[in-house]
């Protein structure tokens, strides 16, 4: 029984399966690894995107500090500005040429920062003109202070001709009294002063004789002469006023000489008898005469007074009697 119909169970018949599982291993170490790899690459894809999703998020931040940042820069800036026109009423008033540009430059600051749309290249260019602000708004501050000083100037100046003119006006004033005083002491000054002052009583006799007389009813007038003399009263016409007073206190009116009343400065107001007026010369005395007349004259004191100036210069008295001769 060397040969049967049966395959006999050799060792050559087992290797196959070996190989089959070896197969299988490798199988699965591919896929594995392909597990392996696809998760890690999905994991290095998850770790990518956070770090660019967190860079993008750090960009944002940044871009928005940055512009809250020129924002307060601006806000600084508009402060500043409203601080110098608001100490200015020159500038609140005019606006000056660089205030102007300040104006504009300042209003496309704030539109690039209110812009959504915003690029890092807007924002540095907005950075760059409030920079440039700052340096008009030291400009601005520059002509302001300029400005106060020349008013400070123009007010110390005010201030200046203001203390000279109230000195100017005190001494305007004082020399106006002084030369008031000057003239009221060269008005009295120049008031003329009476001496030789003579009263006589004149009968008038036929073919033009007159004889001095102290008979009363033989009185045709009283003549009146004195002389006046002053030494600073200027050449020219002056006015002496004579009041004769009667007997019985009345004062002789005589309408040929011009009688009337005047105001002296010491007795007030008086009647006059007569205005005589005269031409005087500086420096020289000077004889006044003429006559008073009346139709009856009354026995007893006859009271002459001489008024040049509102002053009485002087005065004499001539009685009459019933009869006799005067001299």
């Amino acid at each position: 029984m060397a040969n049967t119909n049966y395959p006999s169970a050799t060792p050559q018949s087992q290797p196959p399966a070996p190989k089959s599982r070896a197969g299988k291993n490798l199988l699965i170490g591919l896929l594995a690894a392909g597990l392996l790899g696809t998760w890690g690459y999905l994991l290095y894809d998850k770790n990518k995107s956070e770090e660019t999703v967190q860079y993008a998020q750090t960009q944002s931040d940044k871009f928005s500090a940055q512009r809250d940042s020129l924002d307060a820069m601006l806000k600084d800036a508009e402060i500043r500005l409203d601080s110098i026109t608001g100490s200015n009423n020159s500038l609140q008033g005019d606006k000056s040429g660089l205030q102007k540009q300040i104006e504009t430059n300042k209003a496309e600051i704030r539109r690039i920062l209110r812009d959504k749309n915003a690029t890092a290249a807007d924002l540095k260019r907005a950075q760059e003109m409030i920079a440039n602000l700052n340096t008009q708004l030291g400009a601005l501050e520059a002509e302001v202070a300029r400005l106060t000083g020349e008013n400070l100037e123009l007010t110390a100046n005010n201030t200046q001709l203001s203390t000279e003119k109230q000195v100017l006006e005190q001494n305007l004033q004082t020399t106006t009294t002084e030369k008031d005083d000057l003239a009221q002491t060269v008005d009295v000054g120049s008031t003329f002063s009476a001496a030789n002052i003579q009263i006589t009583p004149v009968n008038e006799k036929k073919g033009g004789k007159e004889k001095a007389t102290t008979s009363a009813k033989k009185v045709d007038k009283l003549v009146v002469s004195f002389d006046v003399e002053n030494r600073i009263a200027k050449s020219g016409p002056a006015d002496m006023y004579i009041m004769v007073t009667a007997p019985d206190g009345k004062v002789v009116s005589d309408e040929t000489l011009g009688s009337g009343n005047l105001t002296t400065r010491t007795d007030g107001e008086k009647a006059f008898t007569a205005k005589v007026a005269i031409d005087y010369s500086q420096g020289t005395r000077k004889a006044v005469q003429f006559p008073i007349r009346q139709s009856d004259f009354q026995r007893g004191d006859y009271k002459i007074e001489i008024y040049h100036n509102g002053f009485k210069i002087g005065e004499g008295v001539r009685t009459l009697k019933k009869g006799g001769l005067f001299g």
